[in-house]
């Protein structure tokens, strides 16, 4: 194990325990400063102006080793953050989603190659754009292959996403077919009306972010028989004690869900949760669009319990939610020959099911190779390191998305380098 992440000494350090224990350990190897130098960089930027608050948490073999909160969750009232502040985590929402579908996988509900149109006949002999004509109709060519669920769960499979993340017609067409408004119809009555918008591009030649897990949420409702949010409710959350995860915040704990802001050039912050648009959804309510991509909120210590599910192959405290053989293939790299990466956003990063996989430790702030990870839009992201066995999670309600990938990279390097 390597010396930059591991104390020479073994330091013996008293954890901080969850509600439903990890398996007990000894000792731990990460040293408490580059635990400190973590929190001491979110507690900087705090002071800057430049993030309103924090909650960070991370484990090794199964023991907590920092829980810490930092800020506040609202900044005009003075509320500080706490370990149970409920974030909006929206895309860390994507590997939740991808779990979900690989538990039907392990029950044989279909294969990772089989066509997305077996199991979704709705979307069977949808065509590939090329172009709008003068009326605003589509022109388009056929797919070389229909999408296959592989390529579904690894954004490779022809879908965008809606606006503002992808731009054009297609993602325009999304938008008007309901995707992703959280008010406004089900995934049951948008889901069907992809059939009328043609792919962004063929189908295995790119990676592009999209819409994907929306429409794996809504095959886990055809394969399962169970509304979205039900299947995830009663074998995900409950089994894995995730009481403060969902699609929406219970009103006796409204209390608890964080604002949202965005920084201000004289070092003031400026609230956003509550501007026009999606995120005008006030999480407080059950939403009608269950979105897999983008839909869930949660605390650090309920997501903690996921990712080291996720860290045990699939089981936590005897109760086995995923396979072996599951776990490992949303941990393999499933890109296309033709796709090499996930482009310079993302340096050293391939893409498994639902989540990205680090293939260069070097050019990713010296992370483990096949550490897997993801993050929210809001800045909330999560790693899971099988090689140092390492938890991960950061939560902060952030609407500068440059800035919080900034956040992201110095606490990869504070633990790793």
């Amino acid at each position: 194990m390597r010396k930059s992440v591991l104390s020479k000494t073994r330091n013996f350090i008293t954890a901080v325990t969850l509600a439903i224990s990890f398996p007990a350990q000894i000792v731990a190897d990460v040293e408490q400063a580059r635990l400190d130098a973590v929190a001491a960089d979110l507690q900087a930027r705090i002071d800057e102006g430049r993030l309103s608050g924090a909650v960070v948490m991370v484990a090794q073999d199964g023991e907590v080793l920092m829980q810490k909160a930092m800020g506040y969750q609202n900044v005009e009232d003075q509320v500080p953050m706490r370990t149970d502040t409920i974030f909006r985590i929206f895309s860390m929402t994507k590997p939740v989603t991808g779990t979900a579908l690989m538990m039907l996988w392990d029950e044989g509900k279909f294969q990772l190659d089989d066509p997305v149109e077996m199991h979704l006949p709705e979307l069977a002999g949808m065509q590939v754009f090329v172009e709008q004509d003068e009326d605003g109709g589509w022109v388009t060519a056929p797919a070389d292959h229909p999408m296959t669920v592989r390529e579904l769960m690894s954004h490779t499979g022809g879908l965008a996403y809606t606006p503002p993340l992808s731009q054009g017609p297609v993602a325009e067409a999304y938008a008007r077919a309901g995707i992703m408004n959280l008010t406004g119809s089900t995934l049951a009555e948008s889901m069907p009306a992809l059939r009328d918008i043609p792919l962004f591009y063929q189908p295995g030649s790119q990676w592009v972010y999209s819409i994907s897990v929306d429409v794996q949420g809504y095959m886990v409702e055809r394969l399962s028989g169970m509304r979205f949010g039900e299947f995830l409710e009663t074998r995900i959350f409950q089994p894995l004690g995730m009481a403060d995860t969902g699609f929406f915040v219970e009103p006796g704990n409204a209390a608890r869900l964080s604002r949202q802001y965005a920084s201000n050039s004289d070092g003031t912050l400026r609230r956003t949760d509550n501007r026009p648009g999606l995120v005008n959804f006030d999480f407080l309510s059950p939403p009608k669009f269950e979105s897999g991509g983008g839909g869930l909120t949660s605390t650090a210590a309920d997501y903690m319990q996921f990712v080291q599910m996720h860290l045990n192959n699939g089981e936590l405290n005897g109760v086995r939610i995923l396979s072996e053989a599951a776990v490992a293939q949303m941990r393999a790299n499933q890109l296309p020959k033709a796709v090499a990466n996930i482009g310079q956003l993302y340096p050293g990063n391939v893409f498994g099911l639902d989540f990205a996989i680090v293939e260069d430790s070097d050019s990713y702030q010296g992370a483990s190779e096949g550490t897997h990870w993801w993050w929210g839009i809001a800045g909330s992201w999560f790693w899971i390191d099988p090689v140092e066995n390492i938890g991960f999670i950061g939560m902060i309600q952030n609407d500068d998305i440059l800035y919080s990938l900034q956040v992201h990279a110095a606490a990869r390097a504070a633990i790793y380098k």
